[in-house]
């Protein structure tokens, strides 16, 4: 093998292994959240406080989050850094495989919801608290089990939150080249949330469930407040992480990604 060859092989090791751990996070994250996000939990509660009752359109709301937003930031993160380092290609190429392994995971879900449940499982697992009956079985159901607004919602917001996130940071690294990375961060965060927010609730609760659509813009304006503030909490992440980043890379960082993940 001719030097050059070798050396540009071994610049795009160092790429390739950082494309792989950006995706493994994302992934991993994304599909938790998913996971996770059947319950919901009072952000108050949290800190011990009451509800803080506040006033949207006309009704009033508690700071109700799905417990996926507790992670949910960590793909924010990692996707501004996938963005920054391989561009809208590959922010494309791990929001569809991840689409498609999250419809994979639910679709596993539902026919291990529907297996019959061994007798004995049910008889160990009978009683809740204070010596209640508890069927143990309808309870793995019911936690597992989403119904199907939820996840058609969930992956379609998904995708197109995915994929605005990636035309818009684009859009604005074109504008501030490689200086102010905040603005493109957290700018295209903020408008592919805002968007993932309301098509998730929509398509799972106003198409395919009874809420009306004030009562979907009322709760999408409470999560998206929250969705809105760690976005710019955590902001100095991407500081820290892109100056480690550019000493690992070094020269690699300007091999383009099509070298290092085409097939061999």
């Amino acid at each position: 093998m001719p030097l050059s060859t070798h050396y540009h092989a071994s610049m795009g090791d160092k790429k390739r292994q950082l494309f792989m751990v950006l995706c493994g996070i994302f992934l991993t994250n994304a599909l938790l959240a998913e996971l996770i996000g059947v319950k919901i939990f009072s952000g108050e509660g949290v800190f011990g406080l009451p509800g803080a009752q506040v006033p949207v359109l006309g009704s009033t709301f508690d700071f109700n989050l799905t417990a996926g937003v507790i992670i949910w930031p960590i793909v924010f993160i990692t996707t501004d850094i996938i963005n920054e380092y391989f561009g809208k290609d590959g922010v494309k190429r791990i929001s569809v495989l991840t689409a498609i392994l999250i419809a994979y995971a639910f679709l596993v879900i539902v026919i291990a919801t529907a297996l019959p449940p061994a007798q004995f499982w049910q008889d160990i697992n009978n009683q809740g608290p204070n010596g209640a009956a508890f069927d143990m079985d309808f309870a793995f159901n019911k936690v597992f089990r989403q119904g199907l607004g939820i996840i058609i919602g969930s992956l379609v917001a998904f995708l197109v939150g995915q994929l605005l996130d990636a035309h818009v940071f684009h859009w604005l690294k074109g504008i501030t080249s490689s200086k102010k990375i905040w603005i493109r961060a957290t700018g295209s965060t903020l408008v592919s949330q805002l968007v993932d927010t309301v098509v998730v609730l929509f398509i799972a609760f106003y198409l395919f469930g009874d809420w009306s659509l004030k009562m979907v813009l009322s709760v999408s304006v409470i999560n998206y407040l929250y969705k809105f503030t760690m976005a710019v909490v955590l902001t100095p992440l991407l500081y820290l992480a892109h100056p480690i980043i550019d000493r690992y890379l070094a020269d690699d960082k300007k091999v383009p990604m099509e070298t290092f993940i085409a097939k061999d």
